[in-house]
């Protein structure tokens, strides 16, 4: 394939993706400025590797290469800065205001204990819920993208949903 037609082909993925590499690295890191940095960084990684993952892909999607890439380099920043590896989700106050209906109002409470419950929750469980609800990948793509077995990220994505079920359900001991 020449350079032209591989540029053109990579500028299609940038456009199809960018929202999903960047939604997945704010999650992941919990502030703009460095999901901007792990996008800029997934996309340049991924230039460097796209004609090899092109002839590998056999036709599949890869967004869950994308992610997968993403992911690493978030790993790898956790890393560098020494520091125990968490998502920050502390700034719900946007994921509220897209919302202005009575419901969501009257829900802010419940996701409030949902979004502190997902911040308990261990790293790859946490990361296929992510993967799942926010940027609303299947199952197969989410295998893909962590390097299970499809029926291993079906359990996950369960034990997941029932952790988080348990974590919300149980009363906060300081009573908020």
């Amino acid at each position: 394939m020449d350079k032209p037609e591989l540029d053109a082909k990579f500028s299609d993925l940038y456009k199809a993706h960018l929202r999903d590499v960047y939604s997945y690295s704010y999650y992941r890191v919990g502030n703009h400025h460095d999901a901007e940095d792990l996008t800029e960084q997934t996309f340049l990684q991924a230039y460097r590797h796209f004609e090899r993952a092109l002839g590998e892909s056999d036709g599949r999607p890869l967004r869950p290469w994308l992610i997968r890439i993403a992911h690493n380099l978030a790993a790898n920043l956790y890393r560098d800065r020494s520091r125990k590896p968490q998502t920050h989700i502390e700034d719900d106050s946007q994921l509220r205001t897209l919302h202005t209906t009575e419901d969501i109002v009257e829900g802010r409470d419940e996701l409030a204990r949902i979004l502190e419950g997902v911040k308990e929750l261990p790293d790859d469980r946490r990361e296929a819920l992510i993967m799942r609800f926010a940027l609303g990948m299947d199952n197969r793509e989410i295998a893909r993208a962590m390097g299970r077995t499809d029926g291993a990220t079906k359990v996950l994505i369960h034990r997941a949903i029932k952790q988080l079920e348990t974590i919300v359900r149980t009363p906060d001991p300081a009573g908020t």
